[in-house]
This record gives C-alpha cells, sequence and structure tokens, in this order.
C-alpha cells in the first residue's frame, strides 16, 4: 500500500466507516518483544535495527535487573522523559488519523516499574492516562465528536494495584470510557469480572474482559485441541456475559477469514451462546519459569485452583475448587452434563473422597489416559521422555460422574476432593490437573 502511494491506516479507518464500525487505534504502551535481552545486548539490537536509539543511548531507563529477566529492555515508566515520549506518540496518533477512540493498551506488556514498586507509583500512570485523556478531549472538542479512550489493563483489580494501574481512580474521575480486563500474555480464564462491573456501575465506563491467542494449559483431552479451545472460550465468554461484562473483547487472534468464524459468530452475546456445547474449566495457575517468556505470566491467572497436589491432611479434608456456570439447564436441556477430573500420578489402590456442594459422589468411572502419537512431548503434564515404546497407558487417568439429570442451577458450584486411600507403594503425590463440567447439548 505504501508503494501505491497508500495509507493504510486512513484506508482502515474509511472501511470501518463504510461498515458501521468505529475503529480504534491502539498503542501498546510498554511493548517488549526482544526476546528475553538484556542491557548488555543493547549495541548488537542496534546495529540489528530492533531497537531504538533512545533505548540504547539511555540504558538507565530500562528496568534491567530490577524486574522479571524476560523484560529486562521495557522502559521504567517512573523516568519522566518515557512518559512524555509515550504521550506525545499517542498525540500524534490521535491528531493525524481520524479515529474514533485511542486504546492504551497497558498489558502489552504489563512490566513497567521496577518490582513491588507499582502500587506506590501507580499515580504516575494516572497521570499519563490523565494527561492523554484531557489531550483527546481537546482533540474531540475541535473535531465536533469525542475521541473515545479505552485502556487495557490487568484481569484483576488486586493485580491492577500491584502492576501500578488505579482503576477506581481512571473510573471516579472518567479517564477512560471502556476497560478491557485481560492477561499480559495469553488468555487469563479468570478475569474478574464481576468486581469491574460493580466498580464501573452508575458510570459510562463499559468492560469488556478480553481474549488472546490462546489457553496456556498443557493440552490434555480427551477432545481434539481445537475442539477443546472452543467449547472451553465459548464457557468462558458465558461466564463473563453472566458476571455483568459489556461484550467480548480478541487480541491477537491469529486466524483466517475461517477459522475463529464459529466463535466470533458466538461468543459476543449470552443469547447466540445459549444451548452451544462448552466445558467449564477450573483455571490453570500458570508460571513459564525457563525458556521464552519466562515470567511473562507471573502477573496473571493469580487465583489460578489447579494444578494441586492431593496429599493426606490431618483433618482428612483437601482442597475445594469452585465451577462458575453459566448455563441455565431449565432453558434448555443438556444431552449430556459431566463432572471430571484429571488426576496424574494414579495407580491401583488409590481413592479419593469427591464432593459436589457438599454432597458425597459415588464412586467415580475411571478412565486412563493413552499415549500415543498425538500426544505433544512433554505434554499433559507428563514426564519427558514419556517411554511410548514400552507403555499403552500413561499414570493419568479421567474420574467422572455423570450429571445428566441432576439440576445445577447457574452460579458458583464446590468440588472438594481429598486423599482417602493412597498405594503404599508410591511415594509422589497425587496431581489434580484438571476439574471440568462438560456441557452437550
Amino acid at each position: 500500500m505504501y508503494d501505491r502511494g497508500e495509507d493504510p491506516q486512513k484506508a482502515l479507518i474509511e472501511r470501518g466507516h463504510e461498515l458501521g464500525l468505529d475503529v480504534f487505534a491502539s498503542v501498546r504502551m510498554n511493548d517488549n518483544h526482544f526476546g528475553g535481552a538484556q542491557v548488555a545486548d543493547l549495541g548488537a539490537l542496534l546495529r540489528d535495527h530492533r531497537v531504538e536509539q533512545l533505548r540504547h543511548d539511555h540504558p538507565e531507563w530500562v528496568l534491567g535487573d530490577r524486574t522479571s529477566e524476560w523484560f529486562a529492555l521495557s522502559w521504567n515508566m517512573a523516568v519522566p522523559e518515557i512518559r512524555e515520549r509515550r504521550y506525545k506518540h499517542v498525540e500524534e496518533i490521535c491528531r493525524r488519523y481520524d479515529w474514533d477512540g485511542i486504546e492504551t493498551d497497558w498489558q502489552r506488556h504489563g512490566f513497567h516499574f521496577p518490582d513491588h514498586e507499582g502500587y506506590r507509583l501507580r499515580y504516575l500512570l494516572t497521570d499519563l492516562q490523565r494527561a492523554i485523556r484531557r489531550m483527546t478531549e481537546a482533540v474531540g472538542k475541535e473535531r465536533g465528536r469525542p475521541v473515545y479512550v479505552a485502556a487495557r489493563v490487568s484481569g484483576s483489580l488486586e493485580m491492577c494495584r500491584q502492576v501500578g494501574y488505579d482503576i477506581p481512580t481512571w473510573v471516579e474521575e472518567g479517564l477512560v470510557d471502556m476497560l478491557i480486563p485481560a492477561g499480559n500474555a495469553v488468555t487469563d480464564a479468570s478475569v474478574d469480572v464481576a468486581g469491574f462491573a460493580k466498580l464501573c456501575e452508575g458510570t459510562d465506563v463499559s468492560v469488556y474482559p478480553g481474549f488472546d491467542s490462546n489457553l496456556p494449559d498443557p493440552f490434555v483431552g480427551p477432545e481434539e485441541q481445537d475442539e477443546k479451545d472452543r467449547l472451553r472460550t465459548k464457557a468462558i465468554a458465558s461466564r463473563y456475559h453472566r458476571a455483568g461484562a459489556t461484550g467480548i473483547y480478541i487480541f491477537n487472534w491469529h486466524a483466517n477469514r475461517d477459522s475463529k468464524r464459529p466463535l466470533l459468530t458466538t461468543i459476543g452475546s449470552a443469547d447466540t451462546l445459549s444451548g452451544q456445547d462448552k466445558i467449564y474449566a477450573a483455571t490453570h495457575r500458570y508460571i513459564q519459569h525457563t525458556g521464552a517468556w519466562r515470567g511473562a505470566f507471573r502477573i496473571d491467572r493469580i487465583y489460578g485452583q489447579v494444578p494441586v497436589d492431593l496429599v493426606e491432611t490431618l483433618t482428612g479434608e483437601g482442597p475445594t475448587i469452585v465451577l462458575d456456570i453459566a448455563d441455565d439447564f431449565a432453558a434448555h436441556k443438556p444431552s449430556l452434563v459431566q463432572l471430571r477430573l484429571r488426576v496424574n500420578e494414579w495407580s491401583n489402590g488409590d481413592t479419593l473422597a469427591v464432593q459436589w456442594d457438599g454432597e458425597d459422589l459415588e464412586p467415580p468411572q475411571i478412565d486412563y489416559c493413552k499415549l500415543d502419537s498425538s500426544s505433544p512431548p512433554g505434554g499433559a503434564f507428563l514426564p519427558i521422555p514419556q517411554w511410548r515404546e514400552i507403555g499403552e497407558v500413561s499414570t493419568a487417568v479421567w474420574l467422572s460422574w455423570n450429571f445428566t439429570d441432576s439440576a445445577v442451577s447457574p452460579g458458583e458450584h464446590s468440588v472438594r476432593v481429598a486423599v482417602r486411600d493412597r498405594n503404599p507403594k508410591v511415594g509422589a503425590a497425587l496431581n489434580l490437573t484438571d476439574v471440568e463440567l462438560v456441557v452437550r447439548y
């Protein structure tokens, strides 16, 4: 388009308006795609045109060893020159084109201050957000229609405070029109939509919880991976609508014109999700300790409930996993409702006591997970190597109960799991990797 003398941004806005859509410019406020590079690598990165001159000339303005290793080259937003630079960038975008709104994407990536300084320095990000708001109001007045402001922030109010987003102040002062609570990287399936919606009650601020490219859990089946991702995504979207979301935001949904169409045509409304197959799953606490994106997920999914070791306790109790169900089975009768738990390190002689909403469940159906060539290396919570040459089943099992004829109501339900008997010849703890409610129509 540039070679033809065309302007992609101008064309994008015009095409969006032809389709009746508002078009926002999204600005990544502190993007870090430097592959985990360190301050010592800035010279080589500059030679390869992978960093701008300013970052090379002022290494003292990046976070360095004061944050997660992967984000060493992220800007330190406590530096006045950096905040001014980001402000001028946003202003240039707003004044150069006729956008309907601007998105300050703070979550790409959410490492803005030295570790443990975000809460105390949150006033600095608020000041920048406030300055941007005043600028967009001035631009809107000049052109005769508003420039809306969206902000992509962390998925929980607690984590927002720790990162440095003072959301109550942003809402109280009207610094945003739209809040997008989402993960720093990959989908956070535990966004506190109800908390954000309650905070925004009585205001004009809308809440659009966000999805990212995929779910970060190791794939464990038993459905095919694409199918399970779709079923889980529909369940997450249903929960978010029920919790008070204005709509659903999507980010990094890498797709061609067809691959995401079944989801794009359903997740935007509780009505189009009604009567659709789903899998309600406990959120995985996922942290990448080594390799690419190490440390990237530590500010997401902080309330992940699995995986968790199951060990014998003094009182005989175990962990309680909460599943939030959005489907109304009275309105649409399902053909199957199945509770299933996946447990690793299982062997003959093991028994668990499982309760649903405080009621004891009968012994489950036990299905051993099979090892086959389609299993991802090291996936399914199995150690490497998986020794497929000498075995046909793994140490993992699905324990399942048929709830089809039970009266499962919308809302939160508890699954309590406790060890009753453990094979005395096995020293490893049982590991609860997945808790799911499968719904089929």
